[in-house]
């Protein structure tokens, strides 16, 4: 197993940040023409892994189901750190920290308008880790 971590910032607020390239390029190296599994993990208790598209509006739209299910208000009992923090230590039910890809001859088979994201809630994290593995 080869294995390499990378590191975000995120901001302050929501976010979808588009970690393709850094996934492609990874499993690029790691592959060596070769075919596999790479798995991407964010070792957070606040954040996930989605594959979608990006850029047509989707990432907002998960933004926007993501803030009707889980709201930024004074209902969670996990309650430390920002108002509706709580909410980002639910996120991982709905929004796994880890994806599982498929790599042929070196490259994510990912299908035509599929993208691999980190999705935040979380605004009192401003820094994640993502670690890639990639298993042939």
């Amino acid at each position: 197993m080869k294995t390499a971590t990378f590191r975000l910032r995120t901001g302050g607020g929501q976010t979808i940040i588009d970690i393709t390239g850094r996934c492609a390029d990874f499993a690029r190296e790691a592959a060596a023409g070769g075919d596999g599994l790479l798995h991407v993990f964010v070792p957070h208790a606040t954040a996930g892994v989605v594959v979608i598209e990006l850029g047509a509006g989707s990432d907002h739209d998960l933004l926007a189901v993501l803030a009707d299910l889980l709201p930024a208000d004074d209902r969670w009992r996990h309650r430390h750190g920002s108002r509706g923090h709580g909410r980002s230590h639910v996120l991982p039910a709905f929004v796994p920290p880890f994806a599982t890809l498929p790599v042929v001859s070196g490259s994510l088979a990912l299908g035509t308008w599929q993208s691999v994201a980190l999705v935040d809630l979380n605004a009192d994290n401003p820094e994640r880790t993502v670690r890639l593995s990639f298993l042939s």
